[in-house]
């Protein structure tokens, strides 16, 4: 395959002085001289003017002469090539690309709505040119075949009931799915010359029409989550209520009694409301 080939044209103003010296001389010379010269002198001249070309700074030019691959400019600034030479413009500034939300299936086969935000440029001009017919179309179909890849490697979520434990989740591990997805973007864009500067997801969520199964779902296992860790600190404080009571006598209960305040401690530490207590007036038998 061919690779990109750098050069440097001739100076444009030295040409932009000899255009002008030889168009505008050749009109002077018409009333004084009876010969073609002066009128074969101005086509001339303007045969040179379509060989002025300018660079803009993070701006190239691929040059043809009659299909066949020149070189390109890549320095910014003016200059002259030969006038046949035709000139395609390629930008070398970043672009950022947005793109549309899709909805493709994770790891679970769970129907997820996800996009990207890609930076990207043109690193190598040949490919971008000749390689691919549209390589910003390219850059568009083949972000969303990435995208739709990536969503069936990972879980949007770990579940615990399913028995699902992965160390990487689309929701959770951002930075991993991120790397996962500009390598596998950059893997797709390197025959189009396309160097990914960045890429990461930009909109992830469940596709509507379980929406809100899967937000109870979410709810649900947080609120198991928190039940579990109330009862383990309930436990504990019961545990360490009865141990003090015991090591400093403060009263002598037996298994019946323990069995009883156990109980109600857990239901107080573990209600989703405020106790309301009971005084008992009489003794601890009554």
């Amino acid at each position: 395959m061919k690779e990109e080939k750098i050069i440097v044209p001739a100076n444009g103003y030295l040409m932009l002085f000899l255009f002008i010296l030889l168009f505008f001389g050749s009109i002077a010379l018409i009333p004084i001289t009876e010969t073609g010269w002066p009128v074969f002198g101005i086509v001339f001249a303007l045969v040179l003017a379509f060989g002025f070309l300018m660079v803009q700074p993070n701006g190239s030019r691929v040059l043809l002469l009659f299909g066949k691959y020149v070189g390109t400019v890549k320095k910014n600034g003016f200059y002259w090539v030969n006038p046949f030479y035709t000139k395609k413009k390629i930008s070398l500034r970043a672009s950022n690309f947005d793109s549309e939300r899709l909805k493709v299936n994770d790891k679970l086969g769970n129907p997820i709505m996800i996009s990207t935000i890609l930076v990207w440029r043109v690193h190598n001009t040949y490919k971008a040119a000749f390689d691919v017919d549209n390589y910003e179309n390219f850059v568009r179909v083949q972000t969303d075949a990435a995208v739709r890849k990536l969503a069936s490697m990972y879980p949007y979520d770990n579940f615990a009931d399913e028995g699902v434990d992965e160390d990487i989740t689309l929701r959770s591990s951002v930075n991993e799915v991120s790397n996962a997805l500009e390598k596998e973007i950059d893997e797709r864009l390197s025959i189009a010359g396309i160097e990914v500067l960045e890429a990461r997801i930009g909109y992830l969520a469940y596709a509507q029409e379980i929406a809100n199964a899967m937000l109870k779902r979410q709810q649900a296992t947080a609120i198991v989550a928190a039940r579990h860790k109330i009862v383990e600190g309930a436990v504990s404080m019961v545990e360490m209520a009865i141990e003090q009571l015991s090591k400093k006598n403060v009263v002598d209960l037996d298994e019946e009694r323990k069995a009883a305040m156990v109980s109600n401690l857990m239901v107080v530490l573990c209600g989703d409301k405020d106790a309301s207590p009971v005084l008992n007036t009489g003794t601890l038998n009554h």
